[in-house]
């Protein structure tokens, strides 16, 4: 059965333009078919034109002459709005990552997409695709990264107190004969480079695992690593052992490195090759602070072995110990050249109420 077009605000040039303009690929396919058939063409020919059958340009047609161009739009499916989280909820869920998750209250070690979606579910009944719970997470700033070993035995408060009552504790280590002197803050570690050597990322295909040298033998020397962000200078050495004659060499290095007339504070780890005693021989214009146990995050230096290993240390074989010296001395001598970089890794805000 022949239907007739019975709407007439639109020609068919009309009908053509507003193809051309339409952002609706379906829609814009449909106008042409109904331009056809005012310009007189057979039902069949303009379906086939316009890629459709004739009972669907039949039924297009009934849907232009009840409702004009909207009614050639695909409508909305039915069915209930997806359910999603209020900013409460959203917020709530913030705090469940932030807080972590423990095996005795949620079986889990770690928060898994999956994990977070089945206590959505069950705290607030909205029911989310794992994808979607992906999504939220990237969007309330969430990203996967490394975790950073914490050693069981660590005393927050110690460390809180630490940087809280810094500028007193350095004030402290410094001896009544010394005070009224220009003050250096120096931070003192030790790092070991070994022919097992470490890995770290480089760029590659996506999905790609590229291979990189790893030894498996057991030589090593230690880097004795000092630096001064205020002036952006360090000292170091690199020896084979770690005990307290290695220590007393580096603290020669590094009280040749302070400026004249100058007090430094050297802020060290607990070690026993550290600590004062017949054996440790402690230059004049130096004085000792050690951190809380257990506080790697409180010694800028740590970040300076990352980023020496990460840049110039990592990825490689060394067939000799003279190897291993050469890499840690181009190293340490490649980040000393520049000072910028030595005060932007380890200047940190609450150290820098001391002055010199």
């Amino acid at each position: 059965m022949t239907v007739e077009i019975t709407r007439t605000e639109h020609s068919s040039a009309d009908l053509r333009r507003s193809a051309a303009r339409s952002s609706d690929a379906r829609a814009s396919r449909r106008m042409p078919a109904i331009a056809l058939l005012l310009e007189g063409c057979g039902r069949g020919e303009a379906a086939e034109q316009c890629g459709m059958d004739r009972q669907t340009l039949r039924d297009w047609v009934h849907r232009y002459n009840a409702e004009g161009l909207p009614g050639l739009s695909n409508r909305p499916h039915a069915g209930a709005p997806p359910r999603k989280l209020n900013p409460a909820q959203e917020a709530a869920v913030a705090a469940w990552v932030r807080d972590g998750s423990t095996v005795e209250e949620d079986g889990v070690v770690r928060w898994r997409l999956v994990d977070l979606r089945a206590r959505i579910a069950t705290h607030f009944d909205v029911h989310l695709h794992e994808r979607s719970v992906g999504k939220l997470l990237h969007r309330l700033g969430f990203r996967r990264v490394s975790v950073r070993p914490r050693h069981p035995q660590i005393d927050l408060a110690a460390q809180e107190a630490h940087t809280k009552n810094f500028a007193d504790l350095v004030a402290a280590a410094i001896p009544e004969h010394a005070r009224g002197k220009p003050v250096e803050l120096w931070w003192q570690d030790e790092a070991r480079v070994g022919q097992q050597g470490s890995l770290t990322y480089v760029w590659a295909d996506r999905g790609s695992r590229p291979p990189a040298p790893r030894d498996q033998r057991y030589g090593w020397a230690y880097i004795f690593g000092a630096v001064c962000p205020q002036r952006g200078v360090g000292a170091a050495l690199v020896l084979p052992h770690a005990n307290t004659d290695a220590m007393n060499l580096h603290l020669a290095e590094i009280s040749s490195q302070v400026a004249a007339d100058a007090r430094a504070v050297l802020i060290l780890y607990g070690a026993r090759w550290h600590q004062t005693g017949d054996r440790l021989r402690l230059p004049a214009n130096i004085s000792l602070l050690p951190l809380p146990p257990y506080s790697p995050q409180l010694n800028p230096i740590e970040n300076i072995w990352q980023f020496l290993r990460r840049n110039y240390l990592s990825n490689c074989v060394f067939d000799t110990y003279a190897a291993i010296v050469d890499a840690c001395c181009s190293a340490w001598n490649a980040l000393v050249a520049h000072p910028d970089r030595i005060r932007s890794i380890a200047s940190r805000a609450w150290a820098q109420a001391v002055s010199a």
